[in-house]
């Protein structure tokens, strides 16, 4: 029997979906501008939720809500363990350079999976913003809410004005907590550069979020009511944490140990309980409940910077492209079946990431399947 089966992971998602725009529109009502376009979204929500469903009922073809798409190659910062470079995503020498898709292709791509009911893109690189052309074009499908994951050094007057016209662009700015951690990894005079982004979003009352990397060295500080209470002053509204993987060799002990996530699952738990005015998500913190990683179609998939269709980030995988096979047929492709219906999706692990732990199987079930 595969997850799928033992566990309604579809029924689970969409209900996930619907309390977060609930909470959304809680959120936003005293502003009128953000609070029609949360009820707009809300409505697009339910339309989607009954394509998956019929997409499921007459196709037997099971749509994520989510996507992830890397749609930049290049990056202002050097961050230590950044996944993007380690991966080859993010990468300085032009020569060595991924093919990165045309804003065009985005767009169309993008077009097509809300068509089959995907609700959310998360865009990531590199750094996204350095890819205004793209987020301009994309920004066009509006049956779709894009958070941008971000260092924040980029957001300016000219981007204001952007997510103002666009409010389904939603920045999600990447700290490491306080500024000795942020500046540590990202470079100095970083975390000073975050929060003034945080004020103008703030001045505009704009949506955005905070991204942290949740390691064995911040655990207790990111988690903590003095540290959400700082994003609150700044009206953060949405808090991602991301357990961290070690991509980078030499980084092993940043990864959360097994009492750690544990830690994590009862405190996410708390915080949700005690802010009401702040969405919170843990990855891959919903694990247990969902029969094991979400990725590979399950949940969501990745798509690179060239269109390569990938299980996830971590896991630069793949045996197609969705612009040659569009995004119904990535998720019928062969290597994102057989890790549905392996346990590899299941598999205990540590450092947040059961794909990246287990890369050497999947290489082998590549192998076998040529």
């Amino acid at each position: 029997m595969t997850q799928d089966q033992t566990f309604d992971l579809a029924a689970y998602m969409s209900g996930g979906i619907r309390e977060f725009m609930e909470a959304a529109y809680r959120n936003v009502l005293s502003n009128p501008r953000e609070a029609r376009f949360v009820h707009r979204m809300r409505r697009v929500v339910e339309k989607s939720e009954r394509k998956r469903h019929e997409a499921l009922d007459n196709e037997g073809l099971a749509v994520p809500p989510f996507l992830i798409a890397s749609i930049s190659t290049t990056c202002n910062l050097h961050c230590k363990g950044c996944y993007a470079r380690s991966n080859g995503i993010a990468e300085d020498n032009t020569e060595q350079r991924k093919t990165t898709l045309t804003p065009e292709q985005w767009r169309d791509i993008f077009t097509e999976a809300a068509a089959l009911g995907v609700n959310f893109t998360l865009l990531a690189g590199g750094e996204p913003m350095m890819r205004r052309d793209i987020i301009e074009r994309v920004a066009s499908v509006k049956e779709m809410i894009f958070p941008v994951f971000t260092n924040g050094t980029l957001i300016g007057p000219t981007y204001i004005d952007l997510i103002k016209k666009n409010l389904n662009i939603i920045p999600v700015i990447s700290i490491e907590g306080t500024a000795m951690g942020t500046d540590e990894r990202r470079g100095r005079g970083v975390f000073e550069r975050a929060m003034l982004s945080m004020d103008m979003l703030k001045k505009e009352d704009l949506i955005f979020g905070a991204s942290i990397t949740v390691t064995t060295e911040n655990i207790e500080l990111v988690t903590s009511p003095q540290f959400i209470d700082s994003l609150r002053e700044k009206r953060c509204r949405l808090l991602f944490y991301i357990e961290y993987v070690p991509t980078e060799k030499g980084t092993e002990h940043l990864a959360l140990t097994e009492e750690q996530v544990i830690q994590m699952e009862q405190v996410v738990m708390q915080r949700r309980n005690d802010y009401h005015d702040i969405i919170f998500f843990s990855f891959p913190g919903d694990e247990k409940v969902t029969g094991g990683c979400i990725a590979s179609g399950r949940g969501f998939f990745h798509i690179g910077p060239d269109g390569s269709a990938e299980p996830c980030p971590f896991s630069p995988f793949s045996d197609s492209n969705v612009l040659e096979i569009g995004v119904k047929g990535a998720l019928r492709s062969p290597l994102f079946r057989a890790l549905r219906n392996s346990s590899i999706l299941g598999w205990e692990h540590t450092g947040g990431c059961t794909l990246h732990e287990h890369r050497e199987e999947i290489e082998k079930m590549m192998a076998s399947s040529n």
